[in-house]
């Protein structure tokens, strides 16, 4: 469920930053940010990019990719456009049945967004809910 949910935030993403066949990747148009964010055809052709850090960044895939890539696009709660980090938005991942029923039932939890580079903090996300 959490990743139908991720998959059309990713999409409405997709829709709001103007992506085009044309272009291999497309600059973010929030607030003076330079954020860069591939296109689902380039990452189809080409891969996920990878930053300065070695870590690979770009739009959830979907079905299209068996890997996600490290930071993946999001939109935060204040509409800025970045990316979270993969291990975030997955959570702790449960050890026994419990404590997945347990998993299932948290309420929603706020991660940080960062800039391309992995480091920078540019705002917040809402997983779940």
């Amino acid at each position: 469920m959490r990743k139908n949910h991720f998959i059309l935030a990713v999409t409405s993403l997709l829709l709001l930053v103007g992506c085009s066949q044309q272009e291999t990747l497309t600059k973010a148009e929030d607030n003076a940010s330079d954020l860069v964010i591939p296109t689902k055809e380039s990452v189809s052709k080409d891969g996920y990019p990878t930053n300065e850090n070695g870590q690979t960044y770009g739009p959830d895939m979907g079905e299209l990719m068996l890997d996600e890539p490290d930071l993946i696009s999001a939109i935060g709660i204040d509409g800025t456009v970045g990316y979270v980090k993969k291990e975030d938005l997955n959570g702790p991942q449960p050890k026994t049945p419990e404590e997945a029923v347990k998993l299932n039932e948290a309420k929603p939890r706020e991660i940080p967004m960062y800039d391309v580079d992995g480091e920078n903090i540019i705002g917040k996300f809402i997983v779940g809910g």
